[in-house]
């Protein structure tokens, strides 16, 4: 505790020293932060030409699935590292990591390198969010923290948007190798950045890191990821691969709770799953993880598809979602600055994201751009009230040693409701789609969904007329049943947010105590921070 207590200190008196460095700092780190949501954008645009010049067709999902797996297997460890042995250089370790793993999957030859060069970014990629999220904690307390949500929600936004455009342009122009060049410059700055202005102290931890616990959780969250990824199109969801993996992920993660509670320095304590509003926050992430990637899959499917919109701006048909979300998250940082209340955010996003949901499952191959764009705000709206109030709630839930841990799990837990999300919601869309073009079009609507109930812009021009009005009726009822779960689903973050403690926020005046134990006086200390 005296180790902790000192720590602090330490920290609050650099953060005294440096008021003007710290913008340079959180401009590094939304750089960083840019990096990490940028990159499976870019890089899914440039996939066609990829293939086109390295083969390996058979192999193409594993070039985004590779990635996947490492980044979310790798995000808890990151956390950890961070807590145990200092954020700055864990943060800046992720950073070369994921350079080195960009420039080396520039430099592929073949599929099989890609795949595993993309593994390799991924491992750095895991790093960037955590330590974004858990550094912002260090240096700013929850109470001030609401200030810079609108940036990160920028950031995100900024990353849907110009993805695609960006990723198609250095295609064309460049060539894909390009689409893992340009991490370099923007990685290079943020290191410079970070590595001369931020001043955090350094940790020395007795402890020995939990390789039995990462090892475990590792194989657990990577089997939940390829069962989401798997199932229902690689292979069955009742095959015998599907199974197996599964009992592998259940046998993993129940063995790693285990071992948690017997490690000396567990990967991820669990006793910060004691505190009421650090589990809820957990369950509000999964959720609204699982509610906004499906979003992000479906919609811009439903205008192509549908309402005809161009394929090559598919980012800009998400604006109104995202332009709604981003002001919102702006007013709600603002407000929780100057209040230090924030429990009606999670209700009202909540309420708003199933509304929202539910106006989008009512589409149908009559509804214009300009009703679909409203529908979209309302979702968006309820979105910005939730993103970034999540991880500031579960930040403010434990003590400042387990920031980097935090972190860690809401991220973890969002990544996984989004994995759940892609999924569920795409298996019931697909299912939808097959079965409303067998009943429209008979064996040829069975012929041209058996491989794949997702057609892009080539294929459906081709096809009859009579057979294209069918497959854009099949494409609205798959949206209706996937955004219909969605809306249900997310009435589950509406329980939860109910339950929602309003604890005062650090740097409120008043220090945020655990409700399983009395914060020690370390909470106190880090309100200097």
């Amino acid at each position: 505790m005296a180790d902790n207590t000192e720590a602090v200190i330490q920290t609050g008196k650099q953060a005294e020293k440096q008021p003007r460095s710290v913008r340079v700092v959180l401009l590094a780190l939304m750089i960083a932060m840019l990096l990490a949501m940028l990159d499976n954008m870019i890089v899914g645009t440039a996939m066609p030409t990829i293939v086109g010049e390295l083969g390996g067709l058979e192999h193409l999902s594993w070039v985004v699935t590779a990635y996947t797996l490492a980044t979310a297997a790798s995000t808890p460890i990151w956390g950890k590292l961070g807590d145990m042995y200092g954020r700055k250089g864990a943060f800046m370790t992720s950073i070369v990591i994921f350079l080195v793993g960009s420039a080396l999957s520039g430099m592929a030859q073949d599929m099989g390198q890609l795949i595993g060069f993309r593994a390799i970014q991924g491992l750095g990629a895991g790093g960037l969010m955590v330590g974004v999220m858990a550094i912002i904690g260090d240096l700013i307390p929850p109470r001030e923290r609401g200030k810079y949500q609108g940036m990160m929600a920028g950031i995100m936004a900024l990353a849907m948007i110009a993805g695609p455009l960006v990723g198609g342009s250095i295609t064309d122009h460049w060539g894909w190798r390009w689409s893992f060049y340009i991490n370099l410059p923007l990685g290079i700055v943020a290191l410079l950045a970070v590595s001369a202005v931020l001043h955090l102290p350094k940790k020395r931890v007795e402890a020995k890191i939990d390789y039995l616990g990462a090892g475990l959780l590792t194989i657990g969250i990577s089997s939940i990821v390829l069962v989401t990824t798997w199932g229902g199109s690689e292979y069955a969801w009742g095959s015998a691969r599907i199974m197996e993996l599964i009992g592998i992920g259940v046998a993993a993660l129940v063995g790693f709770v285990f071992v948690q509670t017997k490690a000396a320095s567990p990967i991820l304590p669990l006793h910060i799953f004691r505190n009421r509003n650090f589990t809820l926050m957990s369950v509000i992430g999964f959720i609204t993880g699982f509610v906004m990637f499906g979003a992000v899959l479906f919609l811009p499917l439903y205008q192509q598809s549908v309402q005809g919109a161009s394929a090559t701006n598919s980012g800009l048909l998400l604006l109104p979602m995202l332009g709604a979300m981003l002001v919102t998250s702006m007013v709600a940082g603002r407000v929780t600055t100057s209040s230090g209340r924030y429990k009606a955010f999670p209700v009202v996003g909540s309420v708003l994201m199933s509304v929202g949901l539910f106006l989008l499952s009512q589409m149908d191959t009559g509804t214009t751009r300009l009703t679909s764009g409203l529908y979209m705000a309302v979702l968006g709206l309820g979105m910005g009230c939730l993103m970034q109030i999540t991880m500031l709630v579960a930040q403010n839930s434990v003590e400042m040693k387990d920031m980097g841990v935090a972190s860690s799990s809401t991220t973890l837990f969002r990544t996984l409701g989004s994995s759940f999300g892609v999924a569920i919601m795409g298996a019931l869309f697909n299912h939808r789609v097959q079965d409303v073009m067998a009943e429209r079009a008979g064996a040829l609507g069975s012929k041209m969904t058996e491989q794949s109930a997702q057609l892009d812009a080539a294929s459906l021009a081709k096809l009859p007329a009579a057979a294209r009005e069918a497959y854009q009726f099949a494409v609205s009822s798959g949206t209706h049943s996937a955004f219909l779960l969605g809306s249900v689903v997310a009435l589950g973050a509406l329980v939860a947010a109910v339950f929602v403690k309003e604890v005062p926020l650090r740097g409120a005046g008043a220090p945020a105590k655990s409700e399983a134990e009395p914060a020690p006086p370390m909470e106190t200390l880090a309100e200097t921070v």
